[in-house]
């Protein structure tokens, strides 16, 4: 290469690094910026500090490692070397390395060392957690070892023998390169095909490697715990790891050792060659065949198997009791519930939970919410709102609520230039909520006791508290902001921030001034300068909105700022936001992890999270593998200024306490000192519900050859009104009391199934009791029980002959669209109340779905109503449970007909259909009398098949759609299609 191209080469990778520095260093301080922001520089410095450290600690030494091996097999090279063919070619790569040897080897060297560590750096949550170890005060059942070890210990000593193994590789390969140029290692030529020299040298490290192998060997044994061994599918070492495996690499350890000195031994001080070694070597891989690998085989295989459940009992049971402890479900109280299939009780309208029975769908009323509160076509409300709690006039209530934000999606094309939406359009407005037991009469609409912006609301159905406005309802950190924001301005009486619309005219607003203390100063010019280059934007130089006083506002969602101020959390997937001492507040739930809890099962937390609302309205969590979990931090982020707060709420979580140490001992705010009105505000997160509700339908199960036979397991059923899409139901909040409970909780509610089964086999609900502590619940029907499940109950309920009709008027000859919100399986004295809201949604363009009627039964699913409202609704249960009295306490069955549709209008498969869902039916209703439980199971087993059939039938056009009897009269009905919807 010329001169003049070697120049420019240099130009081009200089150019290259400075723009990369630069990049690096802008983003590096702009984040101390934000930290500083928030009063969190501790996260940021050590962070970074460990990162830095374990670069240059491990890139050094793996850079002195190799280097210095491959320096040493230079300086070990022959003087004197034959002449052969071989070593004439060798001679012109040794004219080109020899002169610029060092500069070679150091290169070479740099490079290695960078990219060890690039990988250390990324270790430095292991470093943290093993600097910063707390004990767990339990011990694992096979070594009577604390857990702390496997959480803080084994990770980073898993690493570094990964390094150690890396580094003797690279320096085994380097320095055969360099003994085979300079020939210490020779392939052809008479005499030795290696010096003596290069023979030490390499056997060396080759006896480290094998010395390595040996502590792989030892921590292998403390992995057998954390690995899928047991049967069935279960975690941890097994009958054959335990009495085969585990001896096995113990003698495997003092095999490698005493190889490791053979070789060195025997190559260099007895035999002086390389076939000893060569056998001890050989010796060492086919003791690791036999030792390692056939005999537990024959252990599985001949001592196992042939009695696999026996053998298997204590691990199985070992493998329960650290999952229950892993995620903390060890404390679950589960009673026995025996619904009796009553009638519905005379005072079903009076019952406190049974009034306050969520009807709202969060994910349907969003669209709602939207239209009757926006006043303007930028705000919104996101595609799902949230579930909460107030206490309005001394009565507690769920109440759904929504933070009004500005979506910048929805600006205008002439709203949506760089000033609009960066300093006019900066935050939204106020805490809008609505009772979630009740909606407008005649509108459907929600009823709205918060959040108006002066009289340009048309709905007037509203209840305005004082309870739910906030004394500062701006909102300029929420869900929707993504966009960065530059408020503050010098001039006070130039206020430009869109603020409101203004009161008594919707078509002027009011603007306003931010005078909090949230964002980043920008008024130096080198700062403007750095966030201009950071943003590629030249009007944080050039324009008039920034001056001497503005502020930057940037990482504005809640979720953002929790995981950037608290990097080792897992943040929940559905933030919701709080009225709390006069401001709107997020809160947040915020999970510790770990991989390597003894014993416990792994989940993939992205999997176990994943139902019908992931994607719409609530986050997907990372697919992290995780064996450990608890919701040790509750967050908050002021939407006004900002400020991220972290509250210790498991105060036994030893993972959180070695994170709050190793940033200082004050990250995290101390659970006594948690606010009592934040408190009040608390909720059973989802996710972490999810997950244990998932667990819990099979470690439910603590009986060990129960657990191996599998025939008491249960599954979370799919979502009612669309099965086959195999999406999961999601639990719901409800402010209710349920059976064996003190008293009325707001808990997080779920039902779960028999697997591959669709009734009903328990309730699960978790909440917190009076003192703050999490509690699970489990209520379990019977074995016998055949108490319809979720899916049963909405088909029951949607093709029952008189409500398919009312339904299908719903949809006004194809103008409206029937929507299914969620339903609530809600256990009520006797039996099971079943709450489906049907909400209609016109065909209209941006017309939101209304909440029409209210879908109710109780029991089997035999009483089914259809109201307008929930009281309505309760009272027509009321009613049917006293009219279908008989002296045996049964519901007197109605009588059965045909469909009533001509039977020349209808083809044979589905007359037949029909007939045969009429037939199953009153099979159900006499085995109900009876009270024959498996002929009940029967009975809705062939009224499923039934249905299955029927619906069939009408899908492929075999005759007029018409509905099944189930009744007292049938009538002819017109299907209505559900489309996707329910709520969290």
């Amino acid at each position: 290469m010329s001169r003049r191209g070697r120049v420019t080469v240099g130009v081009l990778v200089g150019v290259f690094i400075l723009f990369t520095l630069l990049g690096w260093g802008i983003d590096a301080y702009t984040d101390y910026l934000w930290f500083s922001e928030v009063a969190k520089t501790s996260v940021f410095s050590g962070v970074l500090l460990t990162r830095l450290t374990l670069f240059l600690v491990i890139g050094a030494v793996m850079a002195l490692i190799v280097g210095g091996n491959l320096y040493l097999a230079y300086r070990l090279r022959p003087l004197l070397r034959p002449h052969s063919a071989e070593q004439a070619t060798l001679e012109r790569y040794r004219m080109v390395l020899a002169p610029r040897l060092g500069l070679w080897i150091t290169v070479l060297s740099v490079i290695i060392g960078f990219f060890a560590g690039l990988s250390a750096q990324g270790r430095w949550g292991d470093w943290m957690l093993f600097r910063n170890a707390q004990p767990f005060g339990q011990k694992d059942p096979q070594f009577n070892v604390d857990i702390g070890f496997y959480i803080f210990d084994y990770p980073l000593l898993r690493y570094l023998l990964g390094v150690g193994f890396t580094a003797v590789v690279l320096s085994v390969l380097g320095a055969l390169a360099v003994h085979y140029i300079f020939g210490g290692v020779r392939l052809q030529g008479v005499g030795d095909r290696m010096t003596t020299a290069a023979r030490a040298h390499l056997t060396s490290l080759v006896a480290v490697f094998v010395l390595l192998k040996a502590v792989a060997y030892v921590l292998d044994q403390r992995a057998l715990l954390l690995e899928q061994h047991v049967s069935p599918g279960l975690y941890g070492a097994g009958y054959t790891d335990v009495h085969a495996l585990l001896p096995a690499k113990e003698i495997l350890a003092y095999i490698s050792i005493v190889v490791a000195v053979a070789i060195i031994v025997f190559s260099n001080a007895v035999m002086r060659n390389l076939v000893w070694p060569g056998v001890s070597l050989a010796l060492l891989a086919i003791s690791a065949v036999a030792i390692g690998g056939i005999y537990p085989l024959a252990v599985q295989n001949f001592q196992v198997k042939p009695s696999l459940s026996d053998k298997e009992r204590p691990y199985i049971q070992r493998s329960i009791e650290a999952t229950r402890a892993a995620f903390g479900l060890t404390d679950t109280e589960v009673n026995e519930y025996k619904p009796t299939n009553t009638n519905p009780p005379a005072d079903l309208p009076q019952d406190s939970s049974a009034q306050n029975v969520r009807l709202i769908d969060p994910q349907l009323v969003s669209q709602a919410f939207t239209q009757s509160q926006q006043s303007r076509g930028f705000y919104d409300f996101g595609e799902k709102l949230d579930v909460d709690r107030y206490t309005i006039d001394g009565k507690a209530q769920d109440y759904v609520v929504g933070a009004r934000e500005i979506n910048d999606e929805k600006l205008s094309a002439q709203q949506r230039n760089w000033l609009n939406r960066h300093t006019v359009y900066t935050h939204g407005y106020g805490l809008v909520a609505a009772p979630a037991n009740k909606v407008c009469g005649g509108t459907g609409l929600p009823y709205f006791v918060s959040g108006f912006l002066g009289e340009s609301q048309t709905n007037t159905c509203s209840a305005p508290s004082d309870e739910l406005e906030a004394d500062q309802p701006r909102i300029y950190f929420g869900e929707q902001s993504t966009e960065y924001a530059i408020v503050g301005q010098a001039d006070k009486n130039k206020n430009v921030e869109f603020d409101r619309p203004q009161e008594q005219n919707t078509d002027a607003s009011v603007n306003y001034t931010y005078d909090g203390t949230g964002g980043v100063p920008i008024g130096s010019f080198f700062r403007r300068m750095v966030f201009a280059i950071k943003n590629t934007e030249s009007n944080f130089l050039l324009s008039d909105a920034v001056n001497e006083k503005s502020r930057l506002m940037y990482i504005r969602t809640p979720r953002e700022r929790v995981e950037k101020v608290a990097p080792f959390l897992t943040i929940d997937g559905d933030p919701y936001p709080a009225v709390i001492n006069g401001r709107i507040t997020w809160i947040l739930d915020g999970y510790t992890t770990a991989q390597t809890y003894p014993y416990a099962q792994k989940i993939n937390l992205a999997t176990e999270t994943r139902d019908e609302l992931t994607g719409t309205g609530s986050f997907a969590l990372a697919r992290d593998d995780v064996n450990y979990m608890r919701n040790s931090v509750k967050a908050t982020v002021d939407a006004y200024d900002g400020t991220v707060k972290l509250y210790q709420f498991d105060d036994q979580d030893p993972v959180l306490k070695a994170w709050n140490q190793a940033f200082g001992g004050d990250l995290v705010i101390p659970k006594s000192e948690i606010p009592a009105e934040l408190a009040a505000h608390f909720r059973y997160p989802a996710d972490l519900f999810k997950v244990q509700r998932n667990l819990l339908t099979k470690f439910h199960v603590t009986n060990p050859q129960t657990f191996f036979n599998g025939d008491d397991f249960w599954q979370v059923p799919n979502a009612p009104d669309q099965p086959q899409t195999g999406v999961k139901q999601p639990p719901f909040y409800l402010n209710v009391k349920l059976p064996e409970q003190s008293g009325t909780r707001f808990q997080l509610t779920s039902g779960v199934t028999p697997a591959n089964r669709e009734n009903m086999a328990a309730l699960i609900s978790a909440s917190y009791q009076d003192d703050g502590r999490p509690k699970i619940e489990v209520l379990e029907l019977p074995d016998q029980s055949v108490s319809a499940g979720p899916i049963q109950v909405h088909r029951l309920m949607v093709n029952n002959a008189s409500i398919s009709q009312q339904l299908f008027g719903l949809n006004r000859n194809g103008q409206a669209t029937v929507l299914y919100g969620n339903l609530i399986s809600l256990p009520l004295k006797n039996d099971i109340l079943y709450v489906e809201p049907v909400y209609v949604k016109s065909t209209q363009a941006n017309a939101p779905p209304l909440l029409q009627k209210v879908l109710m039964s109780y029991g089997d699913g035999s009483d089914v109503v259809l109201e307008n409202n929930l009281t309505d609704g309760l009272k027509a249960l009321a009613t049917l449970g006293k009219s279908g009295n008989n002296n045996n306490g049964t519901t007197t069955p109605p009588t059965t007909t045909q469909p009533n549709t001509p039977s020349g209008q209808l083809s044979p498969d589905l007359a037949a259909a029909a007939a045969d869902v009429d037939k199953a039916i009153e099979a159900l209703r006499t085995a109900q009398k009876a009270g024959d439980f498996a002929a009940q199971g029967q009975a809705l087993k062939d009224l499923d098949e039934a249905m299955n059939r029927f619906q069939q039938a009408q899908a492929t056009g075999a005759g007029p759609t018409v509905a099944p009897s189930a009744g007292p009269s049938a009538a002819p009905s017109a299907s209505v299609s559900p489309t996707p919807s329910a709520g969290g």
